[in-house]
C-alpha cells in the first residue's frame, strides 16, 4: 500500500518537473501503453471485461492523440504542423474504428505511426539534451517548425 503512494508520488513530481520536450516523450510512452493493454484486452474470454478493456484503454490512447494534436502550433510556417495533425488524424481514426469493430489490426497501424514519431521525438532530445527548446525555435518563424506551447 505504501509501495503505490510513493510510485504515485514519483510519478506527479516527474510531470511537474519535466520539460516541455520530456512531457511530449512521456505522451507518446503513455499512448503505447494504452494500446498495448487494449490489446491484451483482446485475449480476455469474459465478454464484459474485454470490451471494457478495449474501449477503456483506447478512449485513454485518442485522449492522449487528441492533446498531442492540440498542443500543434498551425500557425508556424512549413509543412511540419499540417503533416503531424494528418498523422494524428489517422491515429485516431485507426483507434476509434478498432473500438467500434473490435478489431485490433488497426491499432497496430496506429501505434506503427506514434512509434516512429516517439522515435523521432526521442532522437532529437538526445541530441541535445541540456536544453531541448533549442531544437525548437521558440518564435516559430522557422518554415517546419512547431511550438510545444498549448
Amino acid at each position: 500500500m505504501q509501495y503505490d503512494k510513493i510510485a504515485k508520488s514519483y510519478k506527479a513530481q516527474s510531470v511537474q518537473t519535466a520539460s516541455p520536450g520530456k512531457l511530449v516523450l512521456m505522451l507518446f510512452d503513455g499512448y503505447l501503453r494504452f494500446t498495448a493493454s487494449a490489446k491484451k484486452s483482446f485475449e480476455i474470454e469474459d465478454f464484459t471485461k474485454k470490451n471494457e478493456g478495449i474501449n477503456n484503454n483506447l478512449i485513454r490512447a485518442q485522449n492522449i492523440v487528441t492533446e498531442l494534436q492540440s498542443s500543434l502550433d498551425m500557425s508556424v510556417p512549413g509543412d511540419l504542423p499540417g503533416t503531424l495533425y494528418r498523422l494524428y488524424d489517422y491515429v485516431l481514426h485507426n483507434l476509434q474504428q478498432s473500438n467500434l469493430k473490435k478489431d485490433p489490426k488497426p491499432i497496430d497501424d496506429a501505434d506503427k505511426v506514434i512509434s516512429e514519431l516517439r522515435e523521432a521525438w526521442a532522437e532529437m532530445l538526445t541530441q541535445n539534451p541540456e536544453n531541448p527548446q533549442q531544437q525548437l525555435p521558440s518564435t516559430g518563424s522557422e518554415p517546419g517548425s512547431f511550438s510545444l506551447r498549448a
